[in-house]
């Protein structure tokens, strides 16, 4: 029985100081929502499941409006928390968290911390959902840290080669992760 997932990452988003779970997308954000909906339109998606984060649902909304679906929130799917990185570029932070997991700056929470607490709910979607095709609204951080916890390739590289949006379709068989797909073409 193969149990597919999207990970949909949120498209553009500008960034607002304390605004982390309000802020929507922006203007391109909504037009590459749409050019989301436009690909997976035609795919049978059975759940929608998200961050609670208003991007990551903005970015599946139409999608699941189109099915009549109810998109739900997980708190444990929301995006990991970098903390106080003081003077460091954003960048060397996050390499940082990645390079030593259990590292975590002032306030934030370190790869191993961030991962366990989203594959707890990943676990659980993929118990629920054998044989399901399910769609999930998130993050580029926690799902490179939530695909890591298969396949370690999935790091600091791969986050950074990430766009907003982007989805990646994986397949699962008997729980485990038997292919991924990239199906998000960059213009």
């Amino acid at each position: 029985m193969r149990t597919i997932l999207y990970f949909v990452r949120h498209a553009e988003s500008l960034f607002i100081e304390g605004l982390e779970r309000t802020r929507g997308l922006s203007l391109k954000g909504k037009q590459d929502a749409d050019r989301v909906y436009d690909i997976m339109k035609n795919i049978k998606i059975d759940e929608f499941i998200s961050s609670p984060y208003q991007r990551s649902i903005e970015t599946i909304q139409k999608l699941a409006e189109m099915r009549s679906k109810e998109i739900f929130t997980y708190e444990d799917l929301r995006e990991r928390t970098i903390g106080n990185f003081d003077n460091m570029e954003f960048k060397s932070a996050k390499r940082r968290v990645y390079i030593n997991k259990t590292f975590s700056f002032e306030n934030g929470e370190s790869s191993i911390e961030a991962q366990a607490r989203s594959m707890k709910v990943l676990t659980r979607i993929l118990q629920e959902n054998m044989g399901k095709t399910i769609v999930i609204g998130t993050h580029g951080d926690i799902m490179t840290l939530m695909m890591n916890a298969f396949d370690p390739k999935y790091d600091y590289d791969f986050w950074e080669s990430l766009t907003m949006p982007d989805i990646y379709r994986l397949e699962f068989a008997c729980g485990q992760l038997a292919d991924v797909k990239r199906i998000w073409v960059v213009d």
